[in-house]
């Protein structure tokens, strides 16, 4: 049961293409956003569809991965873990960033309209 303690499982659309980029220390890096929506009848019975948009971040071959293989619009299924950080801004004002630390990536199939 340890590996579930902080674990997150999400299919969805990619909202971009993956930024990559090499870190000083010659890790591989990849961002990138997911949308993943979910469609139900409100009250009067009208259909809605709640989208919700995740930020992921990926290192090392998971990275390259992401860069060589993924684009906008793919449906994929990712394996990963919530992190929470923060940093101050030019201003000095605190910011928060919730994203998931991708650990594994499936391709599900062929672009779809996002």
């Amino acid at each position: 049961m340890n590996q579930l303690k902080n674990r997150v499982q999400l299919i969805g659309n990619l909202g971009a293409d993956p930024d990559v980029r090499q870190l000083e220390n010659g890790t591989t890096l990849a961002k990138f956003s997911l949308a993943t929506s979910e469609t139900y009848k409100n009250a009067s019975g009208q259909k809605v569809t709640n989208t919700q948009w995740h930020n992921l971040v990926a290192f090392g071959p998971t990275a390259a991965y992401a860069g060589k293989y993924l684009k906008k619009g793919q449906k994929v299924a990712v394996d990963g873990k919530l992190s929470h950080r923060s940093y101050e801004d030019k201003e000095g004002t605190k910011k928060y960033i919730t994203e998931v630390v991708v650990n594994e990536i499936q391709n599900l199939g062929p672009f779809s309209e996002a």
